[in-house]
């Protein structure tokens, strides 16, 4: 964070242009003369767009917006996308003033609230960050837009010290983060009001009512809509809310990974909780027992579900909640990251008329898109497609669709037996977990059906001595198992600020690779950017191992051989391990050297 002291005074008013900005990158040596040349025809664009009054959105209408949608690469050669926050430092610069790195989670937004209306902040793109030395400091993204900070300091009523921020930084405030804490800040308020001080024992204070506090709270149903919002900006796959002792955090999984997005009082949590059980239908008078729910919303007019789980921890009910989107949970089967080969033997498997296919890998691995995906591919008027989910992971009106209750004695194995009564042609057991789901798997295919189902083994290999040790004879497993696939995600290199490093001699030995002599090995890496949120990853894509089950394999099955014969034998026969898959999308720069011994191991 930049120093705010001794700011010097900002240059004279002057437009912050594409053109301007062009001339700031061109002479400071990130763009050549054919780069500057492509900037000075998108400013006469833009200025025709501008007086013609085509700009129709916020982003349209913003000079860096439309320099990020050229996507510049460093003239360098080093292939470093030019972000805003590199523009925002060289416009700090020109205008002599500091450079600002704004951190959501040290705002006030208290003061944000007070300080300035949301409406004027969206205008000028600026927004309070900090009181220092009895100043207002405030970030700007155009700091030679004199009209604006003059009109602010009456408004303000105090000494202001301007400083720049990057664009994505001030708005990611005043859309993601002013929207949601300024919510809570109220909701905190209006709460405590209603607080009773334990403190005072003569003290009488008339108390909401739980309905009132917990449901009908207009901040706490903004905060909760912000914070949805927020996730689903993210590309969010799950969203974490964490009681502790004086605070509750909130963390939202992205691509495999949890980032920690914000803290809120514990009383405010509370609400929220209560909000959510709400919209979930749970029973909000429950604090002590586990409870499950769905919640169905829409997102740019498609159906977005959310899995809602509550358990009680030591500090409050925790809440996780789990975003199906379904253009992310279904999908093209070719958009999973199977190579052409893979996508050949696995697409060969599905449309077998009977026998069992298995996926295996932990929780997280992309098992359920895999096979929801799979099966949409078959879905048609003419194939009768039953499932067996604990729980339902998204409602499709292509399947039907049931869920294990072991209170009520629905189980896999009890629902399995029923569905064959159903007259099903595919059958997608969520897992199989004891010898009798097992058993009956096995019996569904041998009477001519087709049967997916996942397995939690490390490798393709040891699936088959997993079903060994249910009890399913090895001359079942030989005649119907049609092949076992175990996956996982890794996270890919963001396009935008993907850049070369080479592995040092340690690195290379721990993937047992070797260079040419005098010669480094050269891989892929994101620097971080605004659309990674400088993680410099950027979405994630699926590592395979396939093993067919073909004759050999099943010679061997046959004769009770362990997990690592079939493994050797699958590898002669051309399997490629999960390691090898890695290492192919590392070498191809999808992913990191990071990514491959995290999900693959040393």
């Amino acid at each position: 964070m930049t120093t705010l002291t001794n700011v010097p005074v900002p240059r004279a008013s002057r437009d912050l242009t594409v053109a301007y900005l062009g001339e700031l990158l061109f002479n400071a040596g990130f763009i050549d003369e054919r780069q500057r040349a492509d900037v000075d025809a998108a400013d006469r664009q833009f200025r025709l767009q501008a007086r013609a009054s085509k700009l129709r959105t916020e982003d349209e209408a913003s000079p860096i917006r439309v320099l990020m949608a050229m996507n510049l690469t460093d003239a360098s050669g080093n292939g470093t996308r030019i972000d805003d926050f590199l523009i925002a430092r060289l416009i700090a610069e020109d205008a002599h003033l500091p450079f600002f790195k704004i951190d959501p989670l040290k705002l006030d937004v208290a003061m944000i609230e007070a300080k300035i209306s949301r409406p004027f902040a969206r205008r000028h793109k600026m927004v309070p960050v900090a009181v220092r030395d009895g100043k207002l400091v405030v970030a700007v993204v155009n700091p030679f837009d004199h009209v604006a900070v003059d009109s602010y300091r009456p408004m303000a009523k105090q000494e202001l010290d301007l400083v720049v921020s990057s664009e994505s930084d001030v708005m990611g405030v005043i859309n993601e983060q002013y929207g949601f804490r300024a919510s809570v800040t109220k909701a905190e308020r209006d709460l405590t009001k209603g607080a009773l001080d334990l403190t005072n024992l003569e003290q009488y204070v008339k108390l909401k009512s739980g309905a009132e506090i917990e449901t009908s709270d207009a901040h706490i149903v903004n905060a909760v809509d912000f914070l949805l919002q927020h996730a689903f900006d993210s590309r969010a796959s799950d969203i974490h809310i964490e009681p502790k002792r004086e605070h509750a955090t909130i963390r939202f999984r992205i691509d495999g990974v949890l980032h920690e997005i914000q803290r809120v009082p514990k009383l405010v949590n509370l609400a929220i909780t209560s909000r959510l059980k709400t919209m979930c239908r749970m029973d909000i008078a429950e604090k002590r027992r586990p409870q499950d729910g769905r919640i169905k919303t829409e997102r740019e007019g498609k159906e977005v579900e959310l899995r809602v789980s509550t358990l009680p921890t030591a500090f409050g009910e925790k809440v996780v909640m789990r975003i199906f989107d379904p253009e992310v949970l279904i999908r093209d089967l070719g958009g999973l990251g199977f190579y052409e080969d893979e996508l050949k033997t696995f697409a060969d498997w599905i449309k077998r008329p009977h026998g069992i296919i298995l996926v295996t890998g932990p929780t997280g691995s992309g098992k359920t898109v895999t096979l929801y995906s799979a099966l949409k591919s078959l879905a048609s008027p003419e194939i009768n497609i039953t499932t067996i989910e604990d729980p339902i992971e998204m409602v499709s009106d292509e399947f039907n669709q049931t869920s294990v209750q072991n209170k009520i004695g629905i189980t896999f194995a009890s629902a399995l037996r029923t569905i064959l009564r159903q007259d099903p042609d595919i059958i997608m057991v969520g897992e199989i977990r004891d010898a009798e789901t097992a058993q009956n798997a096995v019996q569904a295919a041998l009477t001519g059906h087709l049967v997916f189902s996942t397995l939690h083994t490390n490798d393709a290999s040891t699936s088959i001595t997993r079903l060994v040790d249910l009890g399913i004879q090895p001359f079942l497993i030989s005649s119907t198992l049609i092949g076992a696939m175990a996956q996982r995600l890794v996270r890919k290199i963001c396009q935008d600020c993907r850049t070369n490093r080479p592995l040092s001699v340690e690195e290379a030995s721990m993937l047992n690779l070797q260079a040419p002599a005098g010669k480094r090995i050269i891989v892929k890496e994101g620097s971080g950017c605004i659309r990674c949120r400088n993680t410099g990853y950027y979405g994630r894509t699926g590592i395979f191992e396939i093993l067919p089950v073909d004759n050999s394999i099943r010679d061997l099955v046959d004769r009770g051989e362990d997990f690592l014969k079939i493994k050797e034998m699958a590898i002669k026969r051309g399997m490629r391990t999960l390691r090898q898959s890695a290492l192919r999308k590392l070498a191809e720069g999808l992913t990191t050297f990071e990514e491959v011994v995290r999900v693959t191991g040393l």
